[in-house]
């Protein structure tokens, strides 16, 4: 190391917030994340009833989903809107796990209760679900990144037709609990609901796990950002062709974040299904992917926090208008017009919310 940049390292290492530290070496934002997860499960769940629960339930999924989606449109900067059809793949991978699973173990196809049994079995599935949608974003990622704007687009929207095509021809479930039980897994594979859906599935989303998923994808997204290779992502998004001159592998760098992406997406896919109880190919299509990207806009493309209020803006907001529900989803796109015209970089922009000068302000009080 040069004594140039030695005392800048200093200089760098001197402003920089403990708390940024923190969050970018240690194993204790995990540490949080769990017990976040575990006191909005036990302590805030009960206190908030039935409703605002499955609305909390639903704020957590968009987060996990629309933060997965904001590395590869927020950070590389590129447009997927195919977002839908790694969820499907998810989903269907963790549901086909612990249906026929939990039938095929447990003798039954309801919830089964332990950490070793049942909520073991949808564990595993949702890694499943994640690694299925990521080896997807390797096969779609590898040849379609090479291509940019509206031409990857419609690529990434092909893929996610194809994925709700495929999911409306497989063949029905199995309507005998008996005759399931005496074949194997493999000979299950294709027996996802077909064009009604794969139904009854076992109910093991809670908000535990949501937002234990969605703060390890926060933590992670936060780690990304301000890493070289996060760097190198923005780079692409600002200008991919200065990028390259600098000597980033641009194609490399976008599939990896296409991977990542999908993952998340996958796991987000495993928990919707397993709390809605069933999987409708209709329903995670085209206008799903196209939610996620409103969520990303509107938050603002690039930033975690931006991603978090715009989950929970876009999906607390229809319950807010439920009473008006004749006018509900005028006033709902009348208020993204409106943002869109008087903040069209999104809520946080590019920044996040530590970056503002009002939150520094904030912390410089509470020094004092």
């Amino acid at each position: 190391m040069s004594r140039a940049t030695k005392p800048l390292q200093e200089r760098v290492a001197k402003h920089t917030p403990r708390l940024e530290i923190a969050i970018g070496k240690s194993l204790l934002p995990f540490l949080v994340a769990f017990g976040l997860a575990l006191f909005i499960d036990k302590v805030v769940g009960p206190g908030i009833g039935a409703t605002w629960t499955k609305i909390l339930l639903d704020v957590g999924i968009a987060i996990l989903l629309a933060g997965s989606l904001n590395v590869v449109n927020g950070y590389a900067g590129q447009f997927s809107i195919g977002h839908a059809g790694f969820m499907l793949v998810g989903g269907y991978a963790a549901a086909w796990l612990t249906f026929y699973g939990s039938i095929h173990w447990f003798g039954t196809k309801a919830t089964v209760d332990g950490l070793f049994q049942g909520e073991g079995l949808f564990l595993i599935g949702c890694m499943l679900g994640g690694i299925l949608a990521s080896v997807f974003g390797v096969i779609v990622g590898l040849p379609s990144l090479r291509l940019r704007g509206d031409y990857l687009a419609i690529v990434t929207l092909g893929f996610g037709e194809i994925m709700r095509v495929l999911g409306q021809i497989t063949a029905r479930q199995p309507k005998q609990i008996a005759v399931v039980k005496e074949r194997s897994m493999s000979e299950l594979a294709n027996n996802l609901g077909g064009a009604e859906g794969f139904s009854q599935i076992p109910p093991y989303t809670t908000l535990f796990w949501v937002f234990l998923f969605a703060s390890i994808l926060l933590i992670l997204s936060y780690r990304l950002k301000y890493s070289s290779k996060g760097r190198a992502l923005l780079a692409i998004r600002e200008n991919e062709i200065a990028a390259e001159a600098m000597g980033v592998d641009t194609t490399r760098s976008k599939v990896v974040a296409f991977v990542f992406s999908a993952f998340f997406a996958g796991i987000g896919g495993a928990l919707y299904a397993h709390q809605v109880g069933a999987l409708d190919p209709k329903e995670l299509g085209f206008l799903k992917s196209i939610d996620l990207v409103i969520i990303v806009v509107i938050g603002g493309m690039g930033s975690i926090t931006g991603v978090v209020l715009g989950a929970s803006i876009l999906v607390i907001l229809p319950e807010v208008f439920r009473e008006f529900s004749d006018y509900r989803m005028i006033a709902y796109a009348l208020a993204l017009i409106v943002v869109m015209i008087l903040r069209p970089q999104g809520i946080m922009g590019v920044k996040e919310l530590w970056e503002t000068s009002l939150w520094r302000r904030m912390v410089a009080k509470v020094k004092r």
